[in-house]
């Protein structure tokens, strides 16, 4: 069993037959009644966000999860399919659970699938990844690094981001896959 007070950020947890991945954690101890434990979680089925209150000392199932070195070989509006880099077995994941990690994964993309309870779940990616701009409105003369302002960008895997304005077609550029923000030119 697992205790409140050995939570982790990214740790899965099983709350009334529920996989929840621990997004943030805080232990508060009022100076009045019992301490407890305020959290994020992520429902490991659909990728809902939810906030809860446990008490301290709570006890709950550790989930077994792996990671397994995947090749995302493409998706197909319902299933995005997989290649086992070692054994060449294909599997497929429903979409609807890995729509924030599909905005950045091309094709044949070696990626890390997370398995809970030994069934696929979620695809680990990594904090920054560089994608090549495939369309965006020209520079207008005189835009510098130092000048400000945005555009609107497309990435190669479809994915709509803003740039800085002297950013063209052809630039591979920078994204934080937690926020999709541009970091920098690659």
């Amino acid at each position: 069993m697992i205790s409140t007070n050995q939570f982790r950020n990214g740790t899965h947890i099983d709350v009334d037959g529920t996989i929840f991945k621990i997004l943030e954690f805080q232990h508060v101890k009022p100076g009045k009644g019992g301490a407890f434990v305020r959290t994020r979680l992520r429902r490991a089925s659909d990728g809902a966000v939810i906030d809860r209150t446990f008490r301290a000392g709570e006890k709950f199932r550790p989930v077994r999860t792996e990671t397994r070195r995947m090749q995302f070989l493409y998706h197909d509006g319902a299933d995005a399919h997989f290649m086992d880099s070692e054994s060449y077995e294909q599997l497929t994941v429903p979409e609807s659970s890995l729509l924030p990690a599909l905005r950045w994964m091309k094709e044949s993309d070696e990626v890390e699938l997370l398995y809970i309870d030994g069934q696929p779940a979620d695809v680990q990616l990594p904090s920054a990844i560089d994608l090549a701009v495939t369309q965006t409105e020209p520079g207008v003369r005189g835009d510098t690094a130092s000048g400000g302002g945005t555009k609107p960008a497309v990435l190669e895997t479809g994915a709509r981001v803003q740039v800085p304005l002297f950013i063209d077609v052809g630039d591979v550029v920078r994204v934080d896959t937690r926020s999709g923000a541009y970091v920098s030119r690659a």
